[in-house]
């Protein structure tokens, strides 16, 4: 992991297509702008894993109604 440090106003870009720029710092909070192309998803960490989270299940159950479809052509 690389560890920066930036000061309100500063901005850290990335692989030449995106910015991150420290906007606000208020207490233990840190508000930061991003600014990368409409291609590149940017989450929250807790967002990302709940979507992870559903994407699993989903898959389970696609895989559930696979394997049930699959078993009712072989009974006929």
């Amino acid at each position: 992991m690389l560890i920066l440090s930036r000061r309100k106003d500063e901005t850290i870009i990335i692989d030449d297509k995106i910015e991150i720029s420290i906007v606000d710092i208020k207490g233990d909070q840190v508000k930061l702008g991003i600014n990368a192309p409409r291609t590149v998803k940017v989450y929250r960490k807790e967002v990302y894993l709940e979507i992870e989270k559903e994407n699993a299940a989903a898959a389970r159950s696609s895989a559930d109604a696979l394997s049930s479809l699959g078993d009712f052509f072989k009974k006929k």
